[in-house]
């Protein structure tokens, strides 16, 4: 069975964006960049809600063409335009994309079978509406938190509205150059 990880940079106050989603806060280096590249690598399925999606498709495709794109951009944009996309939206059911399919109604049911089917990992960034979801329908099987040094306060949550008590295993923890923090949770059934 593939798994679903959640990968999220948050807040050391447990936020995944500010108030109006802004994640300017956010640090990372080239070693971090290197390290989430691991996940990509093991992942051939990209799992999004429809505003991540959308600010993720009108900046991945072409990253890696930019003048003096980044090793990371141009890793990242050839995963990105290599794996399929999955984006939760009840608004854009039957829209046409390359490569990404649009889900919305039974998402437990089309998740679920999703994971059956062969393939490597389901990978997801940012997305809390999306990642929400997933929890209720308890179908995420990894964490991966990238706890930044700030307190944000106020913002977007990602684990905001958990109707019952989920049980993690802490399986290793990373620290790097610039202040972030890993930690790894795998959910125990």
């Amino acid at each position: 069975m593939r798994k679903i990880i959640v990968s999220e940079h948050i807040s050391a106050d447990g936020f995944m964006a500010g108030e109006n989603g802004e994640m300017d806060w956010i640090r990372f280096d080239e070693a971090l960049f290197e390290f989430v590249g691991q996940f990509t690598a093991a992942a051939d399925t990209a799992l999004y809600g429809r505003k991540t999606w959308e600010m993720m498709d009108a900046y991945w495709p072409t990253a890696a063409d930019k003048p003096g794109a980044s090793k990371h951009a141009v890793g990242h944009s050839a995963w990105y335009n290599s794996v399929d996309k999955i984006v939760l939206s009840n608004t854009m059911q039957g829209e046409q994309r390359m490569k990404t399919n649009f889900l919305g109604g039974d998402i437990r049911s089309a998740i679920t079978a999703l994971k059956n089917k062969p393939g490597k990992n389901i990978l997801m960034f940012g997305s809390a509406t999306a990642a929400h979801t997933l929890m209720q329908y308890q179908l995420i099987d990894e964490y991966w938190l990238f706890v930044n040094p700030v307190l944000l306060g106020k913002g977007i949550r990602l684990f905001e509205g958990l109707e019952s008590k989920v049980d993690l295993l802490a399986k290793e923890t990373k620290s790097f150059g610039c202040s972030v923090t890993a930690l790894h949770f795998t959910i125990l059934q």
